[in-house]
């Protein structure tokens, strides 16, 4: 019914949805999508009443298709909230947050930076190439919304590090991007697995302090410099 929130799928057309009973319903009249792109006017629609919100899984991520309601209530509210952003209170606020968040996302990735470090561990003769690999992974996977493992508060940040340094040696150092993986459940992360022993191998070669010639670390380090 119209008048009952929902969550729902994207329909084969495009006024259609598919509901969590599988249903193919079809867009009240009068109701228009709101593209996901704006948090802040989504969140008022949301509240001002009935809608449907639009969600889309591909593989483990949920990804949001925008929300439908009534197109009276999407263009009242986007007419407030675009008045309250001309305001001054409203730009330095604005300003105020971005400043915020800039201070925080720089104070994130050094503490992501060390993280990596301490993970690493590697031998004193190799310092300067455990501060190269650290600056590489923290530069790919703490920028905000990379939507890598960095980026979860789920976990400690410690497990991050790890998770990200063997992600980064899994792209970098090894076959898999090119490796033709069978469409078998669970074989990805089977081949994942057997990747990262291999990572975890040649960091413990690092931490030993071994000498190593024609390293797929330092020859993927060199491609990044």
């Amino acid at each position: 019914m119209p008048e009952e929130s929902r969550v729902v799928r994207p329909g084969k057309a495009a006024r259609q949805v598919i509901s969590d009973k599988g249903e193919t319903l079809e867009a009240p009249e009068g109701w228009e999508l709101l593209p996901p792109g704006d948090a802040a006017l989504t969140r008022r629609v949301k509240k001002a009443g009935p809608h449907w919100q639009v969600q889309e899984k591909r593989g483990r991520k949920l990804f949001s298709r925008g929300v439908w309601a009534p197109a009276e209530t999407i263009g009242s509210l986007r007419d407030v909230l675009e008045r309250e952003r001309e305001t001054p209170a409203y730009k330095k606020k604005r300003a105020s947050d971005k400043a915020r968040r800039e201070k925080e996302q720089v104070s994130y990735v050094e503490d992501f930076k060390g993280a990596v470090l301490a993970f690493l561990r590697f031998h004193p003769r190799y310092q300067g190439l455990a501060e190269e690999l650290a600056t590489a992974v923290t530069a790919h996977a703490s920028p905000v919304g990379s939507g890598t493992v960095a980026r979860t508060r789920r976990i400690p940040i410690e497990e991050r590090a790890s998770a990200a340094v063997i992600a980064w040696l899994r792209h970098q150092t090894t076959a898999y991007d090119n490796l033709r993986i069978a469409r078998v459940k669970g074989e990805r992360r089977r081949v994942r697995r057997r990747l990262a022993k291999e990572s975890e191998s040649l960091l413990e070669a690092y931490r030993r302090g071994e000498v190593l010639d024609a390293s797929p670390l330092e020859q993927a380090l060199a491609k990044n410099r």
